[in-house]
């Protein structure tokens, strides 16, 4: 056998199936959120389920080359095709063209390419070139690159501005925690979000000072519940944790309380400074605002939408809201509610669960491999999926802002469907090479 022979045999197979699978049900969605009677063709090219068919093409071709590539060829391209797709964001921000108040699309005739969608594969290979070379994530140095790796596109996607995108890269916080990074970072980033919703909820109410006609903001309760919580924690550590660990300890928890104060008095300034519908759209969601003809359309048709579908939904072609657009951007952001209401809760827990195999044999793929560079570039597809997933899912039925984040292989688009196919076949050419690759 020679070696082609055996690239092409060790190819993953079920990663391919799943893949083609969910691009196959993506495609049946779009047409059934974009149907038109006048345009039933599925390749009419007037119809966003036409041009989706071009896209897939594409794909296909793009994902076939790349399992042409050497894997040495990719690992070695790494830094180079991350500095390229950087430059395409600052040329996006000077040349690109506006599309609902975010400058970051080039139009290349009656399409458009949006690069940011390219950064998270370039990302992917940047940091798992990076990581690869390491024996350690624990020096201060290491962990400084690897964050500028990852903050470099988002903060030039921030320009645009197109905050979805830019939230994806919080995927490769998993990926970092994976090689190394202490846990201690992701238990302060889950405590940070837990402080911005209290705040957030607790600034609404006034409570008054005991026996005095005093009031203050629901923040300052929250300041006093946590000094009150570590002065319990003081003392608890003062009785029965050992005398030599209690200097440590004691410092910890005083940066804690002050960190923690500071924190929630600046929320409302870094809320300020969001535009005002992403402030809209946030406290729609925690409820403190109830806007269902505005902001909160969207989400509500969304809900109702998927909630109409019942167990086995209405069937294909045949939901209410799907077919006279009730839901605003059905074939893009929101096509989740269309799985709801036409293929009901059977079929959206079908749809889950294939993410769920994909991710899973993620992971399955990262940790057969012997090449680091191939372990740690799956992981990164692996989360990024995970997020992606997550976030659209809970953007249609309500427990996440919308902050237009497309569902992969199911949402409308050209840029986000290739960049999703290279950041896979990427990893199935890489795979490919597992019984070779020793770095």
């Amino acid at each position: 056998m020679n070696r082609g022979e055996a690239i092409v045999r060790n190819i993953d197979k079920p990663l391919v199936i799943i893949y083609l699978l969910l691009m196959a049900m993506g495609w049946a969605n779009i047409y059934s959120a974009a149907y038109d009677p006048d345009h039933a063709n599925l390749f009419d090219r007037a119809r966003e389920y036409g041009a989706q068919s071009i896209w897939i093409c594409v794909s296909l071709l793009i994902g076939a080359a790349m399992l042409l590539v050497r894997g040495q060829f990719i690992r070695d391209l790494a830094y180079p095709v991350y500095g390229f797709v950087l430059v395409l964001l600052v040329l996006v921000l000077l040349v690109g063209r506006e599309v609902n108040g975010a400058k970051a699309w080039f139009g290349v005739g009656g399409f458009g390419i949006q690069p940011a969608e390219f950064s998270k594969f370039a990302t992917s290979l940047a940091l798992s070139k990076y990581l690869s070379g390491l024996k350690t994530l624990k020096e201060v140095r290491s962990r400084v690159v690897a964050a500028v790796l990852i903050l470099l596109p988002v903060g030039l996607i921030m320009l645009q501005p197109d905050t979805g995108t830019a939230l994806v890269s919080g995927a490769f916080v998993l990926v970092l925690y994976r090689e190394g990074l202490s846990g201690n970072i992701l238990l302060l980033a889950i405590m940070a979000a837990i402080l911005v919703v209290l705040s957030l909820i607790m600034k609404e109410s006034v409570f008054t000072v005991p026996f005095t006609d005093v009031q203050y903001h629901g923040q300052y309760l929250l300041i006093f519940l946590l000094a009150v919580f570590s002065l319990l924690a003081f003392l608890f550590v003062r009785k029965f944790i050992l005398k030599h660990r209690r200097k440590r300890i004691y410092a910890f928890l005083l940066f804690g309380l002050l960190g923690s104060a500071a924190f929630i008095s600046s929320v409302d300034q870094l809320i300020d400074r969001m535009p005002l519908h992403q402030q809209t759209r946030i406290r729609v969601l925690l409820g403190l605002e109830y806007d269902p003809r505005g902001y909160g359309y969207n989400v509500e048709q969304s809900k109702t939408a998927i909630g109409s579908g019942g167990l086995l939904g209405k069937g294909f072609l045949q939901g209410t809201f799907t077919k006279y657009k009730y839901v605003p951007m059905q074939s893009t952001d929101f096509i989740f509610c269309t799985v709801g209401e036409e293929w009901g809760f059977v079929g959206s827990t079908l749809l889950v669960l294939l993410f769920g195999a994909l991710i899973l044999r993620c992971i399955q793929i990262s940790d057969r491999q012997r090449s680091h560079f191939t372990r740690i570039y799956a992981y990164c597809v692996g989360s990024i999926f995970f997020l992606h997933l997550m976030i659209n899912v809970g953007m249609a039925i309500g427990l996440a802002p919308v902050i237009g984040i497309p569902l992969p292989f199911f949402s409308y688009g050209g840029s986000s469907l290739i960049g999703f196919t290279i950041l896979l076949a990427i990893l199935v050419r890489l795979d490919a090479e597992r019984l070779e690759v020793l770095r």
